[in-house]
């Protein structure tokens, strides 16, 4: 299993379970978050940029074969409404989260016969969100990867996404490796929480049993799909 950015907060849980379950797993993530938060004793770790070719190559050129590529690499920048926005910053998210998308999953094809694929979208692929234009419209872009992916590479390798909504980690305090990870956060979260039927924020925890599902036997019929994992905030 080849996790990339798994050594974000949802990432540590993901090989964490991983690990537990007897799974050989390769961990893909910044070298800053790779030395800030060390994978557990028998995983591999490998630098990597995902937004950059190069290093994308160099990092898979490392690995003999995948059965399963799970990748939660994303982060968002400035928080402006669309014409406030630069078009650097713009890019810079889409870079970082659509263009790694693509290209994790381009290489990781190249070493896979047969397995599964999961994305870590969001629900603000689906329905957007005030000042987060390019992070919205990134994870719009990675659903219609993920279901492209399932169309061409049906029935070897299976293609789907895990869309959460806002989870305690890192993420909100300017991501794990892009920051000093104790920025002060943007959201309410009282007033978020009291939108939520099932009354908590999300945890790290609460994405792992949804990532692992999709991407294990149990889930074999299930392709294409994006599930969504937000306490019932949003029900398409």
């Amino acid at each position: 299993m080849v996790v990339v950015g798994g050594c974000g907060g949802i990432g540590r849980a993901v090989v964490s379970a991983a690990v537990a379950a007897g799974l050989s797993v390769v961990v893909l993530d910044l070298a800053a978050s790779i030395q800030k938060h060390h994978v557990p004793e028998g995983v591999q770790a490998l630098a990597l940029d995902a937004s950059s070719e190069e290093s994308v190559a160099a990092a898979f050129g490392k690995i003999e074969g995948i059965d399963c590529l799970i990748n939660l690499c994303g982060f968002k920048v400035e928080q402006k409404p669309i014409g406030e926005l630069s078009v650097e910053a713009w890019d810079d998210s889409i870079s970082g989260n659509l263009r790694s998308a693509f290209l994790v999953s381009q290489y990781a094809l190249r070493k896979m016969t047969t397995g599964s694929i999961v994305h870590v979208s969001s629900g603000l692929g689906v329905y957007g969100g005030a000042t987060y234009g390019p992070y919205a419209a990134a994870k719009g872009g990675i659903n219609a990867l993920t279901k492209t992916l399932a169309r061409e590479y049906a029935p070897r390798i299976r293609a789907n996404a895990v869309a959460p909504s806002y989870v305690e980690t890192a993420f909100g305090k300017g991501g794990t490796g892009r920051s000093a990870e104790t920025d002060a956060e943007t959201l309410d979260k009282t007033a978020y929480v009291r939108s939520i039927p099932l009354a908590r924020l999300g945890a790290a925890q609460d994405i792992v049993g949804p990532i692992m599902f999709l991407a294990g036997p149990a889930s074999a019929y299930i392709t294409g799909q994006v599930l969504h994992v937000n306490g019932g905030s949003f029900m398409p």
